[in-house]
């Protein structure tokens, strides 16, 4: 991997407003993982957000006097050649689409979220296409490279590059390293000190096991009712009975599954109000920007990690490092099932811990799978397939199919009004099921 003299790494989505985090961790990193050539591409309507985000890399990058050079570019096929490592996060169609994937679902009476339901099926609709079309440069520029992926819904995508290409690939997700960081801040311990088992797949996966300088402290998270969320989900309490008979700590994102009912509500008042998710981050986007462009500012600054994926690039980062190093740690990755969980596809995307080689991850089967968990993550693994196969072939009949099985979803008339509302509202992101 890569010569001595330094990697390269390409960055797909370069302008977002996450970038510059991940720069901070290859500054950091440098002495193990030394990068030559990091290029942010992005495409022409991103370009305005490439410049400022760009300028704020290089000058980080000179701050820390580390002999990283950055390039900024619209010209993706320059930027994968040769590339060691590229990593994608993009967002097809914009905040717009996601406001759209947010608010249409909430008028009919369904969960409107970015990865989950309705909105997370159209969020991969889009991105399947372009990400496979990512992965034809890959092949041809950076057959060798690793490709690592949190564009969500980030296990859907993973599984579909994986499924329609020959590039090696590891999806990514903050939610697994937000716990580890929680269950540390509990405990007054390191993150080396804490070993939690998560059970599952992207968005919906449960904590089995906690492990604290090797004591197991589940029973106790679950006694105290004790959890951990996230920005983008808002902060409601479990049900403490709930929690203790189901014997594991749900993420955030179950919320949707199991308080459907006050998750909608919320949705639907925060609609009324300040408008969905999508909108508080646009203004939130709009404020990074404007600190972004102060040419005074050459840190990554604080007000980025309330932007709701924090630590995501330190998880990219400890990733790369691991795979470039043969470190043989263990990381919450999403990886291809295998024979992990016997009640999943082969192929399906599971997220699970794995031992990080050079070869790639290894997965660690879980010691425990509560039996009560297994439907509802098979229902929404097969909704994901179904989604997958739609995107590929722009078949209506499949995606209905999709829509109609996503256990969020009550009923075949509210499926195909979704569907057809909101296949028509991305037209201009879904050519496949508008072919003459």
């Amino acid at each position: 991997m890569g010569e001595q003299a330094g990697l390269k790494v390409a960055v797909i989505g370069g302008g977002s407003s996450y970038t510059p985090e991940i720069v901070e961790g290859f500054i950091k990193n440098y002495e193990q993982m030394p990068i030559r050539e990091l290029w942010l591409v992005d495409i022409e309507a991103g370009k305005h957000k490439l410049d400022i985000v760009g300028n704020l890399a290089k000058r980080m990058v000179k701050e820390a006097g580390v002999p990283i050079d950055v390039h900024l570019t619209l010209e993706r096929e320059r930027a994968i050649e040769g590339a060691d490592f590229v990593t994608t996060q993009m967002r097809v169609g914009l905040l717009e689409a996601r406001k759209r994937d947010e608010h249409i679902p909430i008028m009919h009476g369904v969960i409107g979220q970015e990865t989950t339901g309705p909105g997370g099926m159209m969020k991969a609709l889009r991105t399947i296409p372009v990400l496979l079309d990512i992965c034809r440069d890959i092949e041809r520029l950076a057959p060798e490279a690793w490709m690592l992926n949190f564009t969500n819904p980030a296990g859907i995508v993973t599984e579909a590059v994986t499924k329609h290409s020959r590039v090696r690939s590891i999806g990514l997700c903050n939610s697994p390293i937000n716990f580890k960081k929680f269950l540390a801040e509990q405990y007054g311990v390191t993150e080396a000190e804490v070993l939690p088992e998560f059970v599952g797949i992207n968005h919906l996966h449960w904590v089995t096991s906690a492990a604290v300088k090797g004591v197991e402290k589940l029973p106790e998270l679950l006694d105290g009712g004790k959890t951990y969320t996230a920005t983008n989900v808002p902060t409601l309490g479990w049900d403490a009975e709930f929690l203790r008979s189901l014997g594991a700590i749900p993420t955030y994102y179950l919320k949707y599954f199991y308080m459907t009912d006050v998750m909608f509500d919320e949705m639907q008042e925060a609609l009324s109000k300040d408008g969905t998710r999508a909108d508080v981050v646009s203004r939130v986007e709009a404020e990074l920007f404007e600190l972004y462009k102060d040419e005074s500012l050459r840190v990554k600054p604080k007000q980025l990690e309330q932007r709701g994926g924090a630590y995501y690039s330190e998880a990219a980062v400890n990733l790369m490092n691991s795979l470039y190093t043969d470190k043989h740690d263990i990381q919450t990755l999403n990886v291809s099932n295998g024979n992990t969980y016997d009640f999943l596809p082969a192929d399906a995307s599971i997220e699970v811990n794995c031992v990080v080689t050079a070869q790639g991850p290894i997965p660690l089967p879980p010691r425990r799978v509560p039996e009560h968990i297994k439907g509802l993550l098979h229902a929404v693994k097969t909704y994901e397939q179904l989604t997958i196969e739609a995107a590929v072939s722009g078949d209506r009949g499949i995606a209905l199919q999709a829509m109609v099985h996503h256990p969020l979803v009550p009923s075949v008339s509210v499926a195909k009004t979704l569907l057809d509302e909101m296949l028509e509202a991305n037209r201009a992101y879904l050519p496949q099921f508008f072919k003459l």
